[in-house]
């Protein structure tokens, strides 16, 4: 009697890989690889409006990343790369001009058939020059499985994703193929997995994401750590306490130029005695500021740790938080930390966090948060976490890339490694939207 596994086939994973018309244009990149005409326009005289093509819309994975269907689906997409590339892979689309819905001319032509060769595009939605709602879905398709803002303009960003060659992609599906093979074992029934290149938290629970959360991670010269650590504890109403990274590189100069920017934003200064002194006291023109504690006041409207700390004990001293500043979700470039990670939908994260901690329902928590109250939550059982690096996968017969932020991929296959991974055994089967330089008066990036 055949038994039937929990995963998916290779044979099923190509299945649905090519349900995604990747396997199916391997010829047609070939034929697509015909002159463009440059005498056409640059504008349509009007914005087309046809429907788009249902095949190609993207739904958000209840597949985890961190599971063994990814590492199936993921050497799955390399087979098709490799086919895209004996092919000779795809040609670049012309640079220097922004296309959008209504823009006509050789580019968009060039466009259509880039999003053909990887199925962002179907065959058959033919070869004219105007940008219509059909091109308008492929570029969103495109855009989705990058990590780029989804409009359906294609600017600066998305061109340089565009042209990326099929080489190039190839070698980043076998590079982090290495890494989520790490991952490929039982991580337990309920875990949290951060992936930094995505800015991007999951929630896993039996095997499937129970939740999705935008997130801001460590800048390119502060960077979050690969990690495994546990949630021990929630701290509600946090006091933060700013590291001596950050009196040197923050707060002394914002000191310098604004000698009110510790009682504006309420930080508090205490000396070796373990008493609050006035910021006068501190000789800003050197590094005397590293002599004492700096303290902010808790405060949903400017504490940098926002309502809520998640502690995550690790050797980094890094943490998952809250942030007043939520505006960082709705942009592309989520870089902006000092190391640790702002969650978007903090409540909705902790709750499900302290679901199996008696006495912590979601009423119990806006209670703790409305009541400014320092309050912490032991959990009963602590929940494994794991910071990651991965920059490219596929789930759900859906490719993602996203852009080495950390330029971390051109180190070789044995970077998981490196990276300080430690292999989980099997068991069983199984940079648009960059916000501007912080002013003088801006809070400091927490962490």
């Amino acid at each position: 009697m055949a038994i039937s596994s929990p995963y998916p086939t290779r044979r099923f994973v190509a299945q649905l890989l090519a349900a995604g018309s990747l396997g199916a244009l391997m010829g047609a990149s070939r034929a697509l690889a015909a002159p463009v005409d440059a005498s056409v326009g640059n504008q349509a005289e009007w914005e087309q409006k046809y429907d788009s093509d249902p095949r190609l819309s993207v739904t958000r994975s209840t597949t985890p990343m961190l599971s063994p269907q990814t590492v199936q689906m993921t050497e799955a997409a390399i087979q098709q790369y490799q086919e895209l590339v004996a092919q000779g892979g795809w040609q670049p689309v012309p640079t220097g001009a922004t296309l959008k819905l209504g823009s006509k001319g050789a580019a968009v032509v060039a466009l259509r058939r880039r999003l053909m060769v990887t199925g962002d595009l179907a065959p058959d939605a033919g070869d004219a020059p105007v940008f219509d709602s059909f091109v308008n879905a492929g570029v969103i398709r495109f855009q989705t499985r990058h990590g780029i803002g989804a409009n359906g303009v294609v600017a600066q960003q998305t061109l340089q994703a565009l042209n990326v060659t099929a080489e190039e992609r190839l070698r980043q599906l076998q590079l982090n193929l290495v890494r989520l093979r790490a991952y490929a074992g039982n991580l337990g029934g309920r875990f949290i997995s951060m992936n930094i290149p995505a800015a991007a938290v999951e929630t896993v629970e039996n095997g499937q994401v129970f939740s999705h959360h935008q997130a801001g991670v460590g800048k390119i010269d502060r960077q979050s750590p690969v990690m495994q650590a546990k949630v021990v504890e929630i701290n509600f109403n946090p006091f933060w306490t700013v590291p001596v990274s950050i009196i040197r590189k923050d707060l002394i100069p914002k000191m310098q130029a604004d000698p009110n920017y510790l009682t504006d934003n309420k930080i508090r200064v205490i000396d070796k005695s373990g008493q609050e002194v006035p910021p006068t006291a501190v000789n800003w023109n050197s590094m005397d500021a590293v002599n004492y504690r700096f303290r902010q006041d808790p405060g949903a409207d400017f504490n940098s740790l926002g309502v809520v700390r998640v502690n995550i004990p690790n050797q980094w001293g890094v943490y998952m938080h809250d942030t007043p500043s939520k505006g960082i979700f709705g942009d592309d470039f989520r870089f902006v930390s000092s190391g640790c990670v702002r969650v978007q939908n903090i409540r909705d994260y902790i709750a499900w966090i302290l679901k199996d901690t008696p006495g912590w329902d979601r009423d119990h928590i806006d209670e703790a948060i409305r009541s400014g109250a320092r309050i912490d939550a032991r959990l009963t059982q602590p929940v494994p976490v794991f910071w990651v690096y991965i920059t490219a996968w596929a789930t759900d017969g859906l490719v993602q890339f996203r852009e080495d932020i950390y330029k971390r991929d051109g180190f070789g296959d044995g970077m998981a490694l490196a990276e300080g991974i430690t292999p989980v055994p099997a068991q069983g089967k199984g940079a648009a939207g960059k916000r501007a330089a912080t002013q003088a008066r801006a809070p400091i990036a927490a962490d």
